[in-house]
């Protein structure tokens, strides 16, 4: 099911050294981001792995916004969520405990593996990506904008399960941190236009770096690689291209997919990246469009609506 009722519910306090000696002093690093590093642990006793977030850059100085962001994220429990299992408070030593996700992250699974996962592997990702986020935006006790959506925070469990990390960090990290591109410059990243117009950031700012999520998984490549031909170099662009030229097959590749569902999936990324945020579809209305159950009409070009103001 999607609660564990055996484990407890509420993230247990470590005191720094007991995170010391379960990482080996920091001994194995598994993966370093502009505002945290994180570093693989086995709890004491049961040595289960664990993955230990240690966070560089922290806005809530004091201890008290700090274990109200803890309690926020401790408190959600959904089966496409890493749960939080502990934290550490020593003054300015700020650690988060999570579970461990053996198979790293979904950038790792994309772009770097040997064998890409094939398509309806891929969709069910998708789908269940989109239950996470669902989750966050209408069925927790408070709703949780994730602020920083990208495939290196999806990660994937043993069975190949993608959970969403680092949910709630958004306010716990200075704000220009959870404001950064994707360090180049002039090219969209996975953010919402809104970020850059000083607009207010609703959940529909997650919408939009899902939809570009969502075209990276269809996709198997990242969403800017400029070791393409500048026209290709940016996926969001040529996926609104191709659609709209009738060319989705440059998209496929020589992956063998029936096209009705091909152009379906694309769809659904289209109108995600809509640049007008009440364009964009919730997020329970892009898992009905990604489960099939309803029709999905054929999205405008994605920066039409300011091109024409």
């Amino acid at each position: 099911g999607d609660l564990e009722l055996n484990e407890s519910v509420a993230p247990r306090r470590y005191a720094y050294e007991e995170l010391e000696k379960m990482t080996n002093n920091f001994e194995e690093e598994l993966g370093k981001g502009a505002s945290s590093t994180v570093y693989k642990g086995l709890i004491l006793g049961s040595q289960k792995p664990v993955a230990v977030k240690r966070l560089e850059k922290v806005a809530a100085e004091g201890e008290t916004e700090f274990q109200t962001e803890i309690r926020v994220i401790g408190r959600t429990h959904h089966k496409n969520l890493v749960r939080l299992l502990g934290y550490c408070l020593d003054g300015p030593k700020k650690l988060l405990v999570y579970e461990y996700m053996s198979n790293g992250s979904l950038a790792d699974v994309l772009f770097t593996r040997e064998r890409q996962p094939f398509w309806e592997e891929r969709m069910g990702i998708a789908r269940n990506i989109a239950r996470g986020f669902l989750y966050l935006h209408e069925e927790c006790d408070t709703q949780i904008i994730h602020c920083d959506i990208k495939p290196q925070n999806i990660l994937l469990d043993e069975f190949m399960c993608p959970k969403i990390s680092d949910f709630g960090l958004a306010k716990l990290l200075k704000a220009d941190q959870t404001r950064t591109t994707t360090g180049i410059r002039g090219t969209k990243g996975y953010v919402a236009p809104e970020w850059h117009r000083k607009m207010p950031i609703t959940v529909k700012a997650d919408v939009y770096s899902f939809g570009i999520v969502l075209l990276e998984i269809i996709c198997c490549r990242r969403n800017v690689d400029w070791s393409l031909p500048e026209e290709e170099a940016i996926l969001d662009e040529l996926a609104s291209h191709c659609f709209e030229n009738g060319e989705l097959g440059k998209l496929a590749g020589d992956e063998e997919i029936e096209r009705r569902q091909f152009e379906r999936m694309i769809k659904v990324g289209l109108w995600c990246i809509q640049d007008e945020p009440t364009l964009r579809p919730s997020m329970k209305k892009v898992l009905l469009m990604l489960e099939g159950t309803v029709d999905i009409p054929t999205p405008p070009n994605p920066s039409s609506f300011f091109s024409a103001i």
